[in-house]
Parts: structure tokens; C-alpha cells; sequence
């Protein structure tokens, strides 16, 4: 074998020892190790939300509060409507456009339906509680969504309406950092926070 085709082979070798090496650094280093350093300090500076922010009543798992649910019950607040069904793994908005008659004509249904249901008139209605959100599970309203349920609620528990008026302002949280969004009430925990009171 002459001296070219031996330092050929020899840097041929030495090109797939390298892709060899470079290939396990990508693979466990950044396909693994990274993972599972970035999952290690996330549960450990994050622990609630890095498990899902679940909820528990009485030892047991009832929900998240990063996840729209929906409430049967009258004597619940109510969440924005879900295109998805409140299923989290076929979660998507509508996407009819606002022009669609379709779209208008569910949207006037649910207006009547809420008013009726709160017992205000059609025009109070606030447009989150008959419109879904882009991914359908927004587990959040804004104050005026929660101030129109705050009869009904107060009715179906028998409560004064000003002590669940007092915890809708309680659980009403500002804008993140300050600045960022607009306010908000969690629905999940100002539910669960009714039926603490009790």
C-alpha cells in the first residue's frame, strides 16, 4: 500500500471517528442530558406548573388551572365556550371568520342563552363568555365576565352577593408583571374557593 492511500484511509478513519463522537455529543448531550437538566430545574424552580398546575380537592386531582373545564352546576362560575369540548388533545378555536353567518348565528344563541341565564340583558353580555378562545381552553375570564355570574352564583348557593362580588375581587389577578395582558379571574380557583367558603 504506497503513503497516499494510507493517509487517505487513516483521514477517513479519522472524519468517522469524529461524526461518530459529534454525533453522540448531539444525541445524549442535547437530545438527553439538556432535557433532562431543563426538566431537573424547572420542577425544582417551578414545581406546581411543571407538573401541570393541578388542583386537588380532598387528596384528589380535579383539574388544572392552566385548562378550561367546563361547570354544569348553576352554583358555579362558567368558563369561556370551548370549540374543542374542553378536550385538551383536540383543542383549536372555530376558525369561522366574523363574517360567517354561521358564526353569528351561534354566537347570538349563546348571547341570549348567557343572558338568560345570569339574568341580564342581552347587550351586558360580555363577548368572552360567547366567544372561544384561539386554543378553546382559556381557564381565565375577565372581571366583567365573572361580575355578570356573580348573581346567579350567589343565588344558587344562597350567599349575599357581595361576599362572592368580594371573592371574584380576591381572585381577580392583575396583569402579568404589571404590564403584560390584561386582568383576569382563574376559573378552577375561584371555584374551588366557593366551595371552601361552605
Amino acid at each position: 500500500m504506497n503513503s497516499i492511500a494510507y493517509n487517505t484511509q487513516l483521514q477517513d478513519r479519522g472524519a468517522l471517528r469524529a461524526s461518530l463522537a459529534f454525533a453522540a455529543v448531539i444525541l445524549f448531550g442535547m437530545g438527553l442530558l439538556y432535557s433532562l437538566v431543563g426538566t431537573a430545574i424547572g420542577r425544582s424552580l417551578f414545581p406546581q406548573q411543571a407538573t401541570g398546575s393541578i388542583a386537588t380537592h380532598d387528596g384528589k386531582a380535579i383539574g388544572s388551572s392552566l385548562i378550561a373545564q367546563p361547570f354544569a352546576d348553576a352554583r358555579y362560575f362558567q368558563p369561556r365556550p370551548s370549540a374543542a369540548g374542553y378536550n385538551p388533545m383536540s383543542a383549536a378555536g372555530s376558525n369561522q371568520a366574523r363574517t360567517n353567518p354561521d358564526l353569528r348565528k351561534r354566537i347570538a344563541e349563546i348571547t341570549a342563552a348567557v343572558a338568560a341565564r345570569d339574568g341580564v340583558a342581552v347587550q351586558d353580555v360580555p363577548g368572552e363568555l360567547v366567544t372561544q378562545s384561539g386554543g378553546g381552553l382559556d381557564p381565565d375570564l375577565s372581571p366583567a365576565g365573572a361580575q355578570v355570574q356573580i348573581a346567579r352564583v350567589a343565588q344558587a348557593r344562597n350567599l349575599d352577593p357581595r361576599r362572592v362580588a368580594e371573592l371574584v375581587a380576591v381572585h381577580t389577578q392583575g396583569p402579568q408583571f404589571g404590564f403584560l395582558g390584561r386582568p383576569r379571574v382563574n376559573v378552577l380557583a375561584l371555584n374551588l374557593a366557593l366551595d371552601a367558603m361552605h
